[in-house]
């Protein structure tokens, strides 16, 4: 993988370990520790945002080096995959703790957020988030819902920062999917004057809302929640998880010989 320009240290958590992955810095926390440092954060913090890259993101970045900068300037970068993690453990190599993207979220809601804080949505149904709101008490949302594409139209990505940096939110869900939520969340650090934690993270809202089940808790810690979500939707995922994410081996393997003939 290309290696592009890495900032100095995580925003977010300036401490944390870092551990190098396929070109990237995963910071070396898991779920408890990146909530208390989420939670800590004050609400009108300047923005920065998490990323949560899986085999998916990885492989896309590694034909796509340009994408290199939207995670390389992201307050944490954390591993959204077991597979990956599984894989990397098999060829020598020490992956960063797992704390996917629907994870993190769920604690969020769960034991971070208070009734009252102030939250941006950018994606999901207007149904979807009155849902959300209702299930855990929230009385402060900002919801934005950008048309498809809106990453190539320049006026309607334009409003969707403009959005984000109004909102004054304490986080920012942003659920457009990749790469469009990490352009986005890039874009309003580049822009200025936000501010909040913005999460990029995918589907993790539909799973919150029920839109779409989540695998049971044995096929999440067995590192197969992958199987469960391919089952429920094969006509979409089965080119991704079978063809498009299989150079993940490769990009794995390469990564491991690299580190063992350095040492040499």
């Amino acid at each position: 993988m290309s290696g592009f320009p890495l900032s100095p240290a995580f925003p977010l958590a300036p401490d944390a370990e870092a551990v190098p992955l396929l070109g990237l810095r995963f910071a070396g926390l898991g779920l408890p520790e990146v909530l208390a440092t989420l939670a800590a954060r004050p609400a009108d913090a300047p923005f920065a945002y998490v990323v949560t890259p899986n085999a998916d993101h990885l492989v896309r970045l590694s034909k796509s080096p340009a994408l290199g900068p939207l995670y390389a300037d992201a307050g944490l970068t954390l591993l959204d995959s077991r597979v990956v993690a599984k894989l990397g453990r098999a060829l020598g190599l020490a992956p960063p703790p797992v704390v996917t993207g629907s994870d993190l979220t769920a604690a969020l809601f769960a034991s971070v957020l208070r009734p009252s804080d102030r939250i941006a949505v950018i994606g999901s149904s207007a149904e979807a988030v009155a849902m959300l709101a209702e299930r855990h008490g929230l009385t402060n949302i900002v919801h934005h819902n950008p048309p498809m594409g809106f990453d190539r139209d320049p006026a309607a990505f334009a409003a969707a920062i403009e959005v984000v940096r109004a909102a004054r939110a304490r986080f920012v869900f942003l659920a457009v999917g990749s790469p469009r939520q990490e352009k986005l969340a890039h874009a309003v650090l580049a822009a200025g004057d936000a501010t909040g934690i913005g999460l990029c993270i995918g589907a993790s809202l539909d799973f919150l809302t029920g839109a779409q089940a989540r695998a049971p808790g044995w096929m999440q810690r067995a590192g197969i929640e992958w199987l469960h979500r391919l089952a429920s939707d094969p006509g979409r995922l089965a080119k991704r998880y079978l063809v498009d994410d299989l150079p993940i081996l490769r990009l794995l393997a390469a990564d491991a010989w690299k580190r063992r003939a350095d040492k040499h």
